[in-house]
């Protein structure tokens, strides 16, 4: 069977993708390993940009979502001075960015993707991939299914990447704990970056709760994730200070953070994109804002490539153009967070001087703060 475009993975991403390639005129087919609906339970909570935005109402998604405002975005960092607050009536913007769960965003993507036609097959893997002079071949297994098909192009939508293949790895010997919080104070539009000697501290307004995202030492992950419920909020209170006090919380959940990307994200009739491309720190919120981006971006590449039914859509020109407009705000993004995580998650007093110091330049000098909000929001649309 050939199919003009395989995408792989049927999360938000993927099916992102696969709508926009249907809303423009291509008939791609979503396949997704686990059963329908799946992604759609998916309990994480996602930082949406201002420009996450505008792609999910591009797609016609966004009005079906109820997501809470950021409206200010504080920094700070645990035992030192120096703090940096960002404020969305500052860019005349009505929010720095959203909050949702993954889920949600999951079942209004997959909603638009059946009322659109988009083809999809779930509980179905890809066992196997061969190229051989210049076309490929997916082998898909399913339940009740085994078929071969020949794409013009894969696009690899879900999936952990692997240290081979030219991958790019980077240890951060952290591990996030997520988790919700509710706290004694009303909720409010407020999202924080607090910076300790173990890693970034981040809480989301979403809903009546704080999503969490709490990093630390490994050793001390499993130390939290053993604890009561009083004893995590104790030491999440130590951590966070006394701007918020925290009253209760939900299940735990702990992970290891790792940097990994893969320099170039296209190859013989292939592209990656979102997890399968980078996975990076969740520090500033960046991971699903950027992947989104990917999709975006591979989707007008290709329908702009010309006239539909003409163009073919992995030919190795446009996969090159593809991967040379992702390539400024791939690395950006990624050099952006990476260089966070290494500048903030220590305890040498020496740097704790600096960053305080440039908390408080941020906070003073108006062009340094618009210039780090404008880039949080729309990514390498933010550079001159």
């Amino acid at each position: 069977m050939t199919e003009e475009v395989l995408i792989v993975g049927g999360g938000p991403v993927g099916m992102a993708l696969a709508l926009a390639l249907k809303r423009g005129g291509m008939d791609p087919l979503l396949v997704d390993a686990r059963e329908a609906g799946a992604a759609g339970r998916d309990p994480r909570v996602l930082a949406l940009a201002p420009g996450t935005r505008q792609t999910l109402e591009r797609l016609g998604v966004w009005s079906g979502l109820s997501p809470t405002r950021i409206e200010t975005i504080h920094i700070s960092q645990r035992g030192g001075f120096g703090r940096t607050l960002l404020s969305a009536s500052d860019y005349g913007m009505p929010a720095l960015g959203y909050v949702i769960e993954a889920g949600a965003l999951a079942r209004s993507l997959d909603l638009a993707c059946r009322e659109a036609g988009v083809k999809q097959v779930h509980k179905t893997r890809v066992s196997q991939v061969q190229i051989e002079a210049g076309c490929v071949q997916v082998t898909l297994e399913g339940s009740q299914r085994c078929e071969t098909v020949t794409p013009s192009l894969v696009a690899w939508a879900e999936g952990r990447l692997e240290e081979s293949d030219g991958v790019k790895v980077r240890d951060y010997h952290q591990h996030g704990i997520i988790t919700m919080a509710r706290t004694r104070e009303a909720m409010g539009r407020i999202a924080y970056e607090r910076f300790t000697e173990d890693g970034p501290l981040a809480l989301l307004p979403c809903g009546n709760a704080y999503a969490v995202v709490f990093t630390c030492a490994p050793e001390k992950a499993a130390e939290l994730m053993a604890m009561s419920e009083a004893a995590f909020l104790a030491r999440l209170q130590d951590q966070f200070g006394e701007r918020l006090h925290f009253v209760s919380s939900e299940a735990r959940f702990a992970y290891p953070l790792l940097l990994r990307y893969r320099p170039d994200p296209v190859g013989v009739r292939q592209a990656w994109l979102g997890n399968s491309a980078q996975t990076i720190h969740p520090v500033g919120g960046q991971g699903f804002n950027l992947a989104l981006r990917d999709a975006w971006q591979l989707a007008d590449t290709l329908l702009k490539s010309g006239p539909l039914g003409m163009a073919d859509p992995g030919a190795p020109e446009l996969l090159a153009r593809y991967g040379k407009r992702r390539s400024l705000d791939r690395r950006s993004t990624i050099g952006f967070t990476d260089l966070l995580v290494r500048t903030f998650s220590n305890a040498n007093p020496l740097l704790a001087m600096g960053r305080g110091a440039g908390l408080f330049l941020l906070d003073v000098l108006p062009p340094a703060r618009n210039f780090v909000a404008r880039r949080m929001m729309y990514g390498a649309r933010a550079w001159p």
